[in-house]
């Protein structure tokens, strides 16, 4: 399928790993230049950018500290150095720490809602400006915004939140820009691993109708598409890649 991303340049946080990582390389397969977005992980994006590289596009890397707002701001104006514009802005960057509710800190807390919400923010803030007409903005929350989550409170309060600012930024973007979220299940990265690792052995086969998780490649299919203009009557939607854990 055509998704008329080619030559398109897409902005990708959390891309030197797991989803993000799937993200990008498929961008570059329709085409997309593509600014590889990393915190700590540098080996990671810079595999992520030459598998961009290896399509025939090209790759800028762009690191940041999401918890930090001046450094958001220090690379977004160095980045405007090397790009101009962008058309789409996808952040799957993303923080988890299983613990039971009533074990979390107050330290622990502000670490992961920094991450998932309020980094989410600023990012968006800063890179809006560098978008135009028919760009689009796709957020990544979690099939835990939906459900809760007893063994990490914090992150499935955090991603309701990053849901339900994509419905606030898609109303006040609106209509230049297209803002929509992906909400994934569990996928197979670092960081759903270490859920698994916290449920029953039999948790696929008896929660999730697909009996299985998800691949990042599959759901990096998903949110391509939404990000793509081929969706260009979609803005302010959740879009649930869960294997029906969550039916709504």
């Amino acid at each position: 399928m055509n998704l008329e991303l080619k030559d398109k340049v897409a902005f990708v946080n959390g891309a030197s790993s797991g989803i993000g990582a799937a993200v990008a390389a498929a961008l570059a397969e329709e085409g997309a230049d593509v600014v590889v977005g990393y915190g700590k992980n540098e080996e990671g994006a810079a595999q992520t950018a030459q598998v961009v590289e290896s399509f025939g596009r090209r790759a800028w890397r762009c690191q940041m500290d999401l918890v930090d707002a001046a450094s958001i701001t220090s690379s977004v104006v160095q980045l405007k150095a090397d790009v101009s514009h962008l058309d789409t802005v996808i952040l799957c960057a993303g923080q988890n720490i299983v613990t039971p509710w009533d074990e979390i800190g107050a330290e622990e807390w502000a670490q992961i809602v920094a991450v998932n919400l309020n980094g989410p923010f600023a990012l968006i803030q800063a890179l809006v400006p560098l978008m135009g007409a028919g760009g689009s903005i796709v957020t990544v929350a979690s099939v835990a915004a939906q459900t809760g989550a007893p063994h990490h409170p914090h992150y499935a309060a955090a991603k309701a939140g990053l849901v339900n600012l994509t419905k606030s930024l898609a109303r006040a973007l609106g209509p230049a820009i297209r803002v929509n979220c992906v909400a994934p299940g569990i996928t197979l990265t670092a960081m759903g691993e270490d859920t698994i690792a916290s449920l029953p052995k039999d948790y696929a086969e008896k929660k999730l109708p697909l009996q299985r998780f998800a691949s990042p490649e599959e759901v990096a299919r998903t949110i391509v598409f939404v990000a793509s203009p081929v969706a260009g009557f979609m803005t302010g939607a959740t879009v649930d890649i869960n294997g029906g854990r969550d039916m709504r």
